[in-house]
């Protein structure tokens, strides 16, 4: 399996903890952003970033897409017709961040040859307007928002190149009230329903994401795959398979990001109170929506 991009760098963990935790945190147009993983030069660049007609995006919020962007590199892998024996050699990523790299990686993601494929955890509104105005295939991944939550804690508070650390409570809040990085899940989410019927977007649920899924993914790519093809990339695809080969495939992150990606944890760690203030969000903002029906909340958030 590819190695994704992000991985655990230890000189800037150790730079990490020398910074207040003011300085490990930026805002940028009116949303927060880890300031270890990007700063807004960087942002500013993507925002000129040129988009090509080929290119494949990949969007999610935070803790809500790493299922996807592997699923990707098997894909890639299989249809490039890669042998198991030659994806394991490969050192190359298959997928690029354009939202966690500073400007000059930029640069070098410009000059990649095509096909790209490229994965951002940025807003739908702040998306490169060459992508919009290109028509690139647009893969959204959406995830419910009690699991989000849980996942995000564990990664954010595991996470020692983040660097910023909170009790659950305290973090619960800043998510419920959209101060998490990357800005409100439910503003996030809300923004795709304005989009959601474009020709060029795809929005999947990863509770959803199941062989019938993988052949609907393939089709709006203009990909074909067999059955076989099919049955190979969900054999190596499972949470189990990736978080078993995550030390290869991600080095020390793997830990970090691998956690458990069962659907429904959040009914070990969400109180009553917590979880109510959750459907209070998702009624206020999504309820009677097509993205809100999407995510089938009363069968995955009650």
């Amino acid at each position: 399996m590819a190695k994704y991009t992000i991985n655990l760098d230890p000189y800037m963990a150790e730079k990490v903890k020398q910074l207040q935790p003011e300085e490990r945190q930026f805002m940028y147009k009116g949303t927060l952003y880890p300031s270890p993983l990007t700063s807004p030069e960087n942002l500013q660049a993507v925002g000129n970033f040129e988009a090509r007609a080929d290119d494949i995006l990949l969007v999610s919020y935070p803790k809500s897409v790493l299922w996807l962007l592997l699923f990707f590199s098997d894909l890639i892998c299989i249809l490039t017709k890669y042998t198991l024996l030659q994806k394991k050699k490969m050192k190359k990523n298959a997928v690029w961040s354009i939202n966690n790299h500073c400007v000059f990686l930029l640069q070098a993601i410009s000059s990649r040859p095509s096909q790209r494929i490229l994965g951002t955890h940025l807003h739908p509104d702040n998306i490169p307007k060459s992508f919009i105005e290109k028509k690139v295939k647009i893969l959204a991944m959406l995830r419910n928002p009690k699991d989000v939550v849980v996942s995000y804690f564990h990664f954010q508070n595991n996470n020692p190149v983040i660097g910023l650390y909170y009790t659950w409570n305290e973090f619960f809040s800043r998510f419920i009230e959209g101060n998490a990085f990357y800005g409100s899940y439910f503003d996030y989410i809300s923004a795709w329903n304005k989009k959601v019927n474009d020709e060029n977007v795809l929005v999947v649920i990863y509770e959803e994401l199941k062989k019938v899924k993988i052949k609907k993914i393939a089709k709006f790519l203009n990909f074909t795959l067999t059955d076989e093809q099919i049955q190979s990339i969900c054999s190596m695809s499972t949470f189990k398979s990736m978080k078993e080969n995550s030390m290869n495939t991600h080095g020390e992150m793997g830990n970090i990001l691998f956690r458990k990606g069962d659907i429904g944890d959040w009914k070990n760690c969400l109180t009553e109170e917590q979880s109510k203030a959750v459907d209070d969000k998702f009624e206020k903002h999504l309820a009677g929506t097509k993205i809100g029906d999407l995510l089938k909340y009363d069968e995955y958030c009650k």
